[in-house]
């Protein structure tokens, strides 16, 4: 068992949990990972494991047929498979996400509907805000959504969608004016529509097109894909929660769970790094002894293993303060923060101590290397972080009088 990233109070429960998941990565997941991901091959035999597993169901409430466990429970799981192969956790959190919003906010209708099938794994998740015109800015969303009848007509282009060939069910938001007057803020005429759909790519039902996938630089064998909409119509009992003008804050408190997820990607992948770069020091002899002799790498690794527990302990702060019902944008955005900017500096150390072979591709950390990056940005990037930081201080300690 490793030193690093333990976490003190867990029940029975949660470690058995933890323990069947660490297994599974160390035997199904590395391995592998490294091949698959040089493919940019989508890891079909992992995710199979992990319905067998359970995993699709992991939050899901027990009365819809999953585990219903908590917040910090799933991020540990995803520490341990970003761990693995940060991919897979990429996998299964655009699903958590709405499996997330539908128990929160969905009505009782749209919960026995998709609820039961998505902790089987039977119904995949993914979730859509981005655009090619904008990123972070959401309030600036031009997707559209038109009354008509009984339906909705929804038109636009979206962007940066996890999971967006291989999901069955997309939450998207989009803009919808019905029932609020012009002038009204932009984030109060927002909409979240659940769009079901056929995996794959082009026109996967009626006025939806998934073009192929988008090829990156890391962050691979996970499909990532734009999403077209063009007069494509939805029933009106597939607004989320049944009420239009919500979908902002529907999906922001979604995001508050993407990022304690994106800061356990961070944590997992740091690990993995700090893992390999302690083994080849102990391995690579320079000057007669192992370089893990030499003062100069003894300190970086104190460096590194310092910032992993630094990392984890403020991820698991995050998911606790959320699992008590409290309001957590304060903490999330301290551990997405902190955890990926830690990543890239922990990845980018043990690419160093690898010296000329962390080049190679034949050395694990030459995927790390390129995937550290992508929690530099995705769930919102260091600087909007700083932003939520910055502003929820002031409301913490505004001055009186």
């Amino acid at each position: 068992m490793a030193r690093l990233a333990q976490t003190a109070g867990l029940t029975d429960v949660q470690q058995e949990i933890l323990s069947t998941v660490r297994d599974f990565v160390d035997k199904e997941i590395i391995p592998v990972a490294t091949e698959l991901e040089h493919r940019d091959e989508y890891p079909q035999q992992i995710v199979d494991g992990l319905k067998e597993l359970g995993l699709f169901g992991l939050m899901i409430p027990e009365e819809y047929g999953g585990l219903g466990e908590s917040l910090l429970t799933y991020a540990l799981c995803v520490e341990e498979i970003a761990r693995g192969w940060m991919s897979v956790s990429g996998i299964i959190n655009t699903h958590f996400i709405v499996a997330y919003m539908l128990k929160q906010h969905g009505t009782q209708e749209q919960k026995d509907y998709f609820l039961p099938r998505m902790a089987l794994g039977e119904v995949r998740g993914a979730f859509s805000m981005s655009e090619p015109g904008l990123g972070s800015d959401v309030s600036a969303i031009t997707s559209k959504a038109v009354k008509d009848g009984d339906e909705y007509v929804l038109n636009g282009q979206k962007m940066w969608l996890t999971n967006g060939g291989t999901s069955t069910l997309v939450a998207v938001l989009v803009r919808s004016d019905e029932g609020h007057p012009e002038g009204t803020a932009p984030h109060k005429s927002m909409t979240t529509f659940l769009v079901e759909k056929e995996p794959g790519f082009g026109e996967v039902r009626p006025g939806l097109t998934i073009p192929g996938k988008i090829d990156k630089m890391g962050y691979k064998g996970v499909d990532t894909t734009e999403l077209i909409m063009d007069g494509l119509r939805i029933p009106a009992n597939r607004v989320l929660g049944g009420t239009t003008g919500r979908g902002f804050y529907q999906m922001m408190d979604g995001v508050e769970v993407g990022r304690v997820n994106v800061a356990a990607r961070g944590c997992g992948v740091a690990q993995r790094a700090f893992e390999l770069g302690v083994s080849y020091a102990q391995q690579r002899h320079t000057f007669g002894k192992a370089i893990a002799q030499h003062q100069a790498i003894q300190f970086k690794l104190a460096e590194m293993a310092t910032k992993v527990e630094a990392a984890h302990a403020m991820m698991v702060n995050a998911a606790r303060k959320k699992d008590s019902g409290e309001r957590n944008d304060l903490e999330a955005g301290m551990a997405k923060y902190l955890a990926s900017e830690y990543c890239k500096e922990v990845v980018e150390d043990a690419f160093r101590i690898h010296g000329g072979y962390g080049f190679s591709k034949e050395y694990e950390i030459e995927r790390l290397y390129r995937e550290a990056p992508m929690l530099l940005i995705g769930e919102g990037t260091a600087e909007i972080q700083k932003m939520i930081i910055g502003r929820r201080l002031l409301e913490e300690y505004r001055l009186q009088g």
